[in-house]
């Protein structure tokens, strides 16, 4: 039987520069990353050679390269990190560090518009010929910087950088030119962000060339002649159209996946579809951990078989939580499902907010769903994606909120903000959303369109999500009152400037099971509480050893918010099977204190059920 053509909506993202995030949850964490974390890679990147690689191969200053030879795109994510920050408040300071290494960057370019301070210092003679070494992967993420600095600031300078860069690119690959599959993706989602900003359609179509040149043999380098990973550790094991299920660097495959979506979403060629509903049921049903983690195994930073998903040992990388997010954006807008939200929220609660220390300087790579006591964040790494990551991810954060539809707007996450929105009509709309989310299921949203008009607005129900009540102008709403469609309420109205939508989502204390098939859960249940998954640490429990309690059957726990605790957390409060009290904490927040285990997964006692209060 024939694969259902998947329906393609093509929503539109909101830019980052229309919203403004005024949030109890999250607006002191982007304050700590303004004052401490952006300032923090910054120093890590001068202190390593980062910045002054540029100098050198720009003849600005003399001496070799330091470090990895992908330490470029360090740089370009803390820079792209800087314009998200520069957006609600210029920071003069700020900016001008920025424009400086700007000024490093454009002098390190080649005349012909090559850059990548490596090979520039190091070995010119070497350009092109190891598809394994980053050189697009680093211009990817260069890209990706100008885009969000020109439109934060309205600079052109890095913007041209890029353009020049991609120029190159375009010149040397292609159809009758040279080919080239990228070892580590990257380079085609950025391209398809620098059509978006100059419509220039050769940027899309050289990222949808770099598609189609995966499985077919052309890979050449480092990772394909390595017997232990091969081609599928970059997804080059099989044309795109044909993938079926994930496999390989976790990181680079959500890149590629990511970059598909980009293309549908461009073209509104749906050859991509299919596959891309394919590799996404195998990757969150098979292969996914509750935070939203994904690659259990370190020797390949990725994924190894089906159910395959071990606690203690997980690997998670931050840097993959962060692009599950960013496919999963590109999934919801294209084919307009709240399911594809549903895992960006679980991402921003647990799997990447995980990543970063409550004082925004220190850093996990790996996050793993147990601990006895030996893992913990560090200031910096040799390899540091995830602190760069982090410090454009966060900052970033207003872009995931909101859609334009194909009729109106979509809400996608919960969190007090204010928007400025165009509907596909070009009407103007205002919105202001209240919420303290995710400690409270209330959300009120004041809907200010330029005139009164008729559209619809679409408020997700996350999946976790099992009663909620909705009002709109102070009348209750059920039944044909708001339809619902692919994880969303629809309520179709005419509206007018002061109209208000309540939508008060139900939050009880779950208790998860894991499928069956993945054995190190059998017999295990995680907490969860709206969209917060929760973990048990030692500090909470002095007198209690790694894996020594279970969750009794009947569980019963008590809410409490302790706004002193963790920089402000809703703790659940119960008892295990001795009646000795417990204590569980969100995740995202573990490590943070004085060092011990950690668990998600508690053993269950033998009678099941599921409880909720």
């Amino acid at each position: 039987m024939a694969e259902q053509q998947p329906k393609l909506h093509a929503w539109q993202g909101v830019s980052f520069t229309s919203i403004t995030i005024n949030d109890h949850f999250w607006r002191p964490r982007l304050e700590v990353l303004r004052q401490t974390t952006l300032p923090d890679c910054l120093s890590k990147c001068e202190e390593t050679g980062r910045i002054d690689n540029f100098a050198k191969a720009g003849g600005l200053m003399e001496g070799h390269y330091e470090g990895k030879y992908y330490n470029d795109s360090d740089v370009y994510k803390v820079l792209e990190g800087i314009a998200y920050a520069l957006m609600p408040r210029r920071d003069a300071a700020l900016e001008a560090e920025a424009d400086r290494i700007i000024g490093l960057i454009s002098a390190a370019q080649e005349a012909d518009g090559y850059l990548s301070a490596y090979f520039t210092l190091e070995n010119p003679q070497g350009k092109w010929t190891d598809m394994e070494k980053h050189e697009m992967y680093n211009g990817g993420h260069l890209i990706e910087a100008a885009v969000a600095y020109y439109e934060a600031t309205g600079k052109r300078g890095l913007l041209e950088v890029a353009c020049r860069l991609a120029d190159h690119y375009d010149e040397v690959f292609g159809p009758g030119k040279r080919h080239w599959v990228e070892g580590h993706q990257e380079i085609e989602l950025a391209l398809v962000k620098l059509y978006r900003v100059t419509q220039s359609e050769r940027y899309w179509k050289l990222a949808l060339w770099l598609l189609e040149e995966r499985g077919h043999g052309h890979g050449a380098g480092a990772i394909w002649d390595n017997p232990e990973w091969g081609p599928a550790y970059c997804q080059d094991d099989v044309p795109v159209r044909e993938i079926r299920q994930v496999t390989g660097h976790a990181v680079r495959a959500m890149y590629l996946y990511t970059a598909m979506a980009d293309i549908v979403h461009a073209s509104g060629d749906s050859a991509y579809a299919e596959a891309l509903h394919r590799v996404w049921a195998h990757t969150v049903e098979r292969n996914m951990y509750v935070t939203g983690g994904i690659g259990p195994s370190r020797h390949n930073e990725g994924f190894t078989s089906d159910y395959d998903l071990p606690n203690e040992t997980a690997y998670c990388e931050t840097c993959a939580a962060i692009a599950m997010v960013f496919w999963n954006h590109r999934m919801n807008l294209t084919f307009g499902d709240g399911k594809y939200a549903d895992v960006v929220e679980r991402e921003m609660y647990n799997g990447a907010l995980s990543g970063i220390s409550l004082s925004g300087d220190k850093y996990f790579y790996v996050n793993p769903l147990a601990s006895q006591g030996g893992h913990h964040r560090v200031p910096w790494f040799e390899t540091s994606c995830c602190p760069t990551n982090l410090a454009r991810f966060l900052p970033s954060l207003g872009q995931y909120v909101y859609a334009a539809t194909e009729e109106g707007l979509a809400v996608n996450q919960y969190l007090n903000s204010e928007a400025e929105l165009v509907l596909g009509s070009g009407l103007g709309v205002r919105l202001k959303q209240s919420t303290e989310y995710p400690w409270d299921g209330r959300i009120e949203l004041e809907v200010n369109p330029a005139s009164s008009a008729g559209f619809s607005i679409r408020l997700r129900v996350p999946e976790w999500c099992r009663s909620y009540r909705l009002a709109a102008g102070g009348v209750s709403i059920s039944g044909a009152g708001a339809l619902t469609d692919q994880g969303y309420l629809v309520l179709n109205r005419h509206w007018s400037p002061g109209d208000k939508v309540v939508l008060e989502l139900d939050m009880p204390v779950n208790l998860v099971r894991a499928n069956p098939e993945v054995e190190a859960d059998r017999g295990r249940v995680a907490v969860q509480r709206g969209p917060v998954v929760y973990c048990l640490e030692q500090t909470d429990h002095p007198g209690l050893s790694y894996d020594a309690c279970s969750i009794p059957a009947g569980a019963k726990f008590r809410v409490e918010h302790l706004p002193e605790l963790l920089g402000g957390v809703t703790v659940l409060q119960s008892r295990d099977e001795a009646g000795r009290p417990l204590r569980f904490i969100p995740y995202y927040a573990w490590d943070n204190r004085e060092s011990g285990f950690m668990q998600v997964w508690i053993r269950e006692q033998e009678e099941r059920g599921l409880y909720s209060c």
